[in-house]
C-alpha cells in the first residue's frame, strides 16, 4: 500500500474578493541568492501553465529586480530591502501595508520566520510554505519537507506551487528557467568594455557561500593564458567582492576582461548570453548562465550537483568525487580542499575545447 502523504495543517480563513482580470492573484516570498532567484523562475513557469491568467507578483531583495524583469512570468516585482541580519520591521510593515487586499495565496519559500511576516501582515487569505521557524500563525498551511522525495532546491521551490499530495509523487516535471535577453543592451556592453570579435567563454570565480566553493585563481589564470592561446576572449564576471580576485586572473593578459564589480546583475546576463561556454564555480551566475543557454563546465567541490545543478542540458559537472566531499563546509575542514585543487586547468581545457568540437560539427 502507498505511504500516506504527511498531513499539511491548514487554518480556515475567509476568501480574498477576485482580481479584476478574474484570474487568481498569487504572492512569492522569493529568495535571497541570486541562483535561488533563478531556479524560483521553475515555480513562475509553473504556476502560469497550472493557473492561465494568474497575476504573479515577488516580493524579493531590491539587488534582484533586474533578475526578475528577464522573467516573462513575473508580472509585478516588489522589493524588501532588509540587511543581511536585520529584522527589518518597519520595511517588512510597510510592504505588507502596501499589498493589503491584493492577492489571494502567498507562496513562501524561503524557510525563516522572518519571510513569512509579510504575507501575514498583508493579511492574504492562503498563505502556503514549509514548516520552518516555528511559524505557526504565520503560515495557515505548513507543509513537512521530505528531502528524500524534494532532494533539490527547484524541486522544493516547485513543489509548493502544487497540491500538497502532488508536491510529494516524485515525479513532477520541472520547467527550465529560461532569463530574456537585451541585445541593445549587450551591444552597448560590448562596446562601453572594449570586448573584441574573439569567441567568448566567460569565467565566474566567486562563490558567495565560501572558500570551499572556489576553484582556485591560480587554475583559472592558467586556464585563461591557455584559452587567450587558443584564439578566444576571457571575460571575467561578479561583483564588487569578486574584483580582487578577477584581477589576479587577468592582470597582465590581453584578451583577459576582468568585468567583476563594473556590470549591473542585468549586465551579466547579456554578457554570459554572448558567451560561448563558461566555467564557473557552483555559484549564482552559473545558474544564471544556464537559464541563458550558455554551454557551462561547472566545478564542485565542497557542495553537490546532486542539490543545486545547472538546470540545462548543456552542462558538464567537474567533479572528484573524493571520500571527503561533498562536505557542504564553508571552509574545507581538513585544511587542503583537494576536491577542487587537484581539478586541474589542463582539464577544463581539454573539455572546453571538446566542446568547441562539437558545437562546431553542430553547426
Amino acid at each position: 500500500m502507498a505511504e500516506a502523504p504527511p498531513p499539511v495543517e491548514r487554518i480556515p480563513t475567509e476568501p480574498a474578493p477576485p482580481g479584476e482580470s478574474g484570474g487568481e492573484r498569487i504572492l512569492v516570498v522569493g529568495p535571497s541568492w541570486v541562483g535561488d532567484m533563478v531556479m524560483a523562475q521553475s515555480l513562475f513557469m509553473t504556476l502560469k501553465a497550472r493557473h492561465p491568467g494568474c497575476r504573479l507578483g515577488v516580493v524579493a531583495p531590491g539587488w534582484s529586480l533586474p533578475v526578475l524583469e528577464r522573467m516573462a512570468e513575473v508580472d509585478e516585482a516588489i522589493a524588501l530591502d532588509v540587511g543581511h541580519g536585520e529584522f527589518g520591521w518597519k520595511a517588512r510593515r510597510d510592504v505588507a501595508r502596501a499589498l493589503r487586499g491584493r492577492f489571494d495565496r502567498a507562496i513562501v519559500l524561503p524557510r525563516s520566520w522572518k519571510s513569512a511576516l509579510v504575507p501575514c501582515l498583508a493579511r492574504i487569505p492562503q498563505r502556503v510554505g514549509f514548516t520552518g521557524e516555528q511559524r505557526y500563525g504565520l503560515l495557515n498551511e505548513r507543509r513537512r519537507l521530505d528531502k528524500a522525495v524534494l532532494d533539490q532546491t527547484v524541486k522544493r521551490f516547485v513543489a509548493l506551487g502544487l497540491p500538497a499530495g502532488e508536491a510529494l509523487d516524485g515525479h513532477v516535471p520541472i520547467p527550465r528557467p529560461r532569463l530574456a535577453v537585451d541585445a541593445a543592451n549587450l551591444a552597448e556592453l560590448r562596446r562601453a568594455h572594449g570586448l573584441s570579435s574573439r569567441p567568448a567563454i566567460g569565467m565566474m570565480p566567486g562563490a558567495e557561500y565560501g572558500p570551499a566553493k572556489q576553484w582556485p585563481l591560480e587554475h583559472f589564470r592558467t586556464l585563461a593564458e591557455a584559452l587567450v592561446a587558443e584564439g578566444f576572449e576571457v571575460r571575467v564576471l561578479g561583483g564588487p567582492k569578486d574584483a580582487e580576485a578577477g584581477e589576479a586572473i587577468a592582470r597582465g593578459l590581453e584578451h583577459v576582461h576582468n568585468l567583476c564589480g563594473r556590470t549591473r546583475l542585468a549586465d551579466a546576463v547579456d554578457l554570459l548570453a554572448d558567451c560561448r561556454q563558461v566555467v564557473t564555480n557552483d555559484s549564482g551566475l552559473m545558474h544564471v548562465a544556464a537559464a541563458v543557454g550558455t554551454r557551462v563546465h561547472a566545478l564542485y567541490g565542497s557542495s553537490s550537483p546532486a542539490y543545486t545543478p545547472p538546470l540545462t542540458d548543456s552542462a558538464e559537472i567537474h567533479t572528484l568525487g573524493l571520500d571527503c566531499s561533498p562536505c557542504f563546509a564553508r571552509t574545507c575542514p581538513l585544511g587542503h580542499t583537494r576536491c577542487l585543487v587537484d581539478l586541474s586547468p589542463e582539464r577544463l581545457l581539454a573539455a572546453v575545447l571538446a566542446a568547441e568540437r562539437r558545437l562546431a560539427v553542430e553547426k
